[in-house]
């Protein structure tokens, strides 16, 4: 089938250049496949068509330059696919990341045109200088230097291309109908969902296009290394930025990478330990953690300070998560198989279907492997565990593959500053200080403030809920068998709970007060109130469990 160019149907012309280009590149049969065009039942495959099917790497070649050939949007596919190799391997990841923005440089007069509908104003009011050659050209936008008139301050200017919306579109809407042929008729693609990837990438690409986010991001970023002086987040300008055109501060500094390659007037050691710490910190302590940390984006200042660059693609984990993950990281760091299979399950990141045992084995090989060692023979760690969970199809969250990326990425610029660089003393403080978190006074009492209304609608309900379980028991419409023997135990063991219930609920509502002789920051009558809750519940565990196993 030939897809006819249609002027007045951009999606049937981008269509006929999507196919051309894959003809182009050898990849023909993907057409085929996902029925974009005819194929002979009777052909047999072509010497070049089982040569990509049995070399992944030459495949992985061909999509490459197709994508860098597509333009933007493809672009920006590559790279995100190349940040999950859990979905396409490691092979086709590589190549992927070897994508590069290196379009030819926009004409200033459009960049110019767009700075000034974008601001409303005339170039001349907003800038005392504006340098015409731009630092760098991407798929998306072009980046210049210049200085604010009113402010007198060097920033970053970064504009986007005029007519990238409508590019986006079309190709996106492509992509969606790309993803369901295939899906539909490509049986070794059904297990990718790649339906679910067109869809959580179009919402990663609508998000990065729209520097209003980058902005966002770039600020609250900056508010959560506020107090550290060790690093440092350009400040972004607001008043200068808008949905296509974000001003940064100009940083002046080396890339890391220079650093690495002459470290002379820095202490290499000092930015890994820097570097290390603020990544696991953003992992652990934050939530909200850099997607790309490579060389080029982590700029070194004067005083060894690490400067973040590019906040265009980050990433993010509720409370919950973060909690899970570190009481993974400290499972792995104790060298406990056993749990961190049972963590993987709480995390819904293994099934039923997973080979349990098989699982076993590997993670004990790997722990085995890596455990006790320092940063240098730990390189590569995260990338073992990935493909671990590949080879055994399991599925992992986004969050996941993101944070093992710029785990492998910071691991191995702390290698090449500081070979002796031990990780896990710095990981283990961070995952223990979420744990001690998680189960503090403090976390109760906003979990209470939280759930308050949920727990009064409870309340409400229960007594209507045990006034019709009595009428049906005495209608005998539900019958229950009681043993006499462990009665009384289990009548104790109700009571118990629910003085421990009512002790923690009137102990949160005190806390929640704020009020009257305070202790540790907290109500003297509400800590109390918690302390004995502890320890009514200690004895519990003990009355009832531990002491009768001794029996």
């Amino acid at each position: 089938m030939k897809v006819t160019s249609n002027t007045r149907n951009p999606n049937l012309k981008r269509l006929n250049e999507i196919i051309k280009v894959l003809r182009k590149n050898g990849l023909e049969h993907i057409n085929e496949h996902a029925k974009l065009s005819h194929k002979n039942p009777f052909k047999k495959k072509s010497s070049e068509e089982e040569e990509l099917e049995a070399n992944t790497n030459l495949l992985a070649i061909r999509v490459r330059k197709s994508f860098q050939e597509l333009g933007p949007t493809f672009i920006k596919l590559g790279q995100t696919l190349s940040t999950r190799p859990d979905l396409v391997g490691y092979e086709m990841a590589d190549e992927l990341s070897k994508l590069q923005d290196n379009n030819p440089a926009i004409p200033v007069d459009e960049i110019k045109t767009q700075i000034e509908t974008e601001l409303e104003k005339p170039l001349t009011e907003i800038y005392s200088d504006f340098d015409e050659t731009p630092i760098a050209t991407a798929s998306i936008g072009q980046v210049h230097h210049a200085t604010l008139k009113k402010e007198k301050k060097e920033v970053v200017v970064k504009v986007q291309k005029p007519g990238l919306e409508e590019i986006i579109k079309t190709d996106l809407n492509l992509m969606r109908f790309f993803a369901k042929r295939i899906d539909k008729y490509i049986y070794r693609a059904k297990t990718l969902n790649l339906p679910a990837i067109e869809k959580e990438f179009e919402r990663s690409l609508n998000k990065e296009i729209d520097y209003n986010q980058e902005l966002s991001n770039m600020q609250r970023f900056r508010e959560n290394f506020k107090d550290d002086y060790g690093i440092y987040i350009p400040k972004g300008y607001p008043e200068y930025s808008t949905k296509k055109l974000i001003t940064m501060e100009f940083i002046k500094g080396k890339k890391v990478s220079e650093v690495i390659e002459n470290p002379e007037g820095y202490d290499a050691k000092l930015i890994a330990n820097r570097g290390v710490k603020s990544y696991f910190k953003q992992i652990l302590i934050d939530g909200f953690f850099h997607a790309d940390p490579h060389p080029a984006n982590i700029y070194i200042l004067n005083n060894n300070i690490v400067c973040y660059l590019d906040e265009g693609m980050m990433g993010w984990m509720d409370t919950t998560f973060r909690e899970n993950l570190a009481e993974l990281f400290l499972f792995l760091i104790s060298k406990d198989a056993d749990n961190m299979i049972n963590q993987l399950r709480y995390m819904d990141i293994l099934t039923d279907e997973t080979d349990i045992k098989s699982l076993k084995y590997d993670l004990n090989d790997l722990i085995a492997k890596y455990y006790g060692a320092e940063l240098q023979k730990m390189q590569g760690g995260m990338t073992d565990l990935i493909n671990l969970m590949i080879d055994y199809n399991v599925a992992l969250p986004r969050e996941f593959v993101l944070m093992a990326r710029g785990i492998g990425m910071i691991e191995e610029t702390g290698l090449a500053l500081d070979p002796e660089f031990n990780v896990v003393k710095v990981l283990s403080p961070l995952a223990e200080k979420i744990l001690l978190d998680k189960f503090s006074p403090h976390r109760g009492v906003d979990y209470i403030k939280h759930n308050i209304i949920e727990v009064e609608h409870i309340m409400k309900i229960l007594p209507k809920f045990a006034t019709s379980m009595l009428y049906k028991i005495e209608e005998g419409k539900i019958e229950i068998e009681i043993e006499p023997k462990g009665l009384s135990r289990a009548t104790d063991m109700v009571s118990m709970s629910i003085i421990l219930a009512a002790l923690l609920m009137g102990s949160s509502l005190v806390m929640i007060t704020n009020k009257g002789l305070m202790i540790m920051g907290y109500p003297f009558l509400g800590f109390i109130g918690f302390t004995i809750s502890l320890f009514v519940a200690l004895i519990s565990v003990y009355n009832f469990f531990i002491k009768k196993e001794r029996k």
